[in-house]
């Protein structure tokens, strides 16, 4: 399977530079696999798609501010960061840019103009990473995670062409975000508001909470011709066992398991196992790092349904939706939504494949 399987012309206008002004109010593409057909809805439609017996299962990692601007000492070089995962206590994994400028022994020293800490808040490189990271110590006055809040800002993608704001720190994070450790928005459910989420559990919609922090994995591009040579950067999650239950229950009850996002979906099909009791696929609770990769070929086990927005060329996201649905009905899809003007990407529409 050729990465040029997965391309498909993007007019750069169609790309969201900012989010809806309301979260529910976005555009929803809807593709019926058995019928095969499209509609054309909004997200607050959603729950005319749900079922009392389904179970929306939501990845509730919250957004670091995780972008710092500061200046090397010495020099007084413009240096940024960007934080990836946290090793142990005060040391990190983070992207730097410029990276030649940053070598093992600087100090940066963060700031913000209009921050109004004036405390210590540095960070000495300790050491070099995989793929041009580095490893470093951070040095502060008071608690990391409100000096973070306080200098940091929200790590938007790349191809947002804008500076982050206030406005950000609220919409780039959904409703219900609870775990810190996040670098990138589990963006699928960012269009779900609260009054959205009681109207399907007023309906008998079961929720279900799991947490993957997205990782490095986000920023790397699929460079292997063959995409079977790809390899994931692996991600943290949790399923705790209220929510492994509440999946479980759906599954054995013959409900359908509707995954918000590319994310809750590695998150459970990874904790998946065969229960021979029931001769189920299952959802283990438990800690664990993933790693899995899907694309077209796999056996989904646990998800049925999938709530998404619409996603880069040649992206293993993009792959991971060819393998629900097909690949090439998943192509002719997007040219649907080039030809209808979808806004994609992290803040553009979303997309339901059921």
């Amino acid at each position: 399977m050729k990465l040029d399987d997965f391309d498909y012309e993007l007019p750069k206008e169609l790309i969201a530079q900012k989010p809806s002004e309301q979260r529910d109010e976005c555009r929803m593409m809807v593709l019926d696999r058995a019928a095969g057909t499209i509609e054309h809805k909004h997200f607050y439609d959603i729950i005319d798609y749900l079922e009392p017996d389904d179970c929306l299962v939501l990845n509730n990692s919250k957004v670091l501010p995780a972008r710092l601007f500061g200046v090397k000492e010495g020099t007084g070089a413009h240096v940024e960061f960007l934080l990836i995962k946290r090793r142990e206590g005060d040391v990190w994994e983070t992207m730097v840019r410029p990276g030649k400028r940053l070598k093992p022994g600087d100090v940066v020293d963060f700031y913000r103009e209009d921050c109004p800490f004036d405390g210590k808040f540095k960070a000495e490189v300790l050491d070099y990473g995989e793929d041009g990271t580095r490893i470093v110590r951070f040095d502060y006055d008071g608690i990391f995670m409100e000096r973070l809040e306080e200098l940091g800002s929200m790590p938007l993608p790349p191809y947002i062409e804008r500076p982050s704001n206030d406005e950000d720190k609220d919409m780039y994070q959904t409703v219900y975000c609870k775990e810190e450790g996040s670098v990138a928005a589990p963006t699928a459910g960012l269009h779900f508001t609260e009054e959205l989420l009681k109207k399907a559990a007023d309906k008998g919609v079961k929720l279900a909470y799991v947490t993957l922090h997205v990782g490095i994995g986000t920023f790397r591009p699929v460079k292997c011709e063959n995409v079977e040579d790809h390899h994931m950067h692996f991600e943290e999650y949790f399923v705790d066992e209220e929510t492994a239950k509440t999946i479980n229950d759906t599954i054995k009850s013959g409900g359908r398991v509707v995954s918000v996002g590319t994310t809750s979906t590695r998150t459970v099909e990874s904790a998946a196992y065969m229960d021979n009791e029931t001769g189920q696929y299952l959802v283990a609770s438990g800690h664990g790092n993933t790693g899995i990769f899907i694309y077209p070929g796999y056996d989904f086990k646990i998800v049925d349904a999938l709530i998404t927005n619409f996603h880069l060329p040649k992206s293993t996201l993009l792959m991971l939706i060819s393998a629900l649905y097909d690949r090439e009905k998943i192509l002719e899809a997007y040219k649907v939504a080039v030809d209808e003007k979808y806004r994609f990407f992290s803040y553009g529409d979303a997309m339901l494949i059921k």
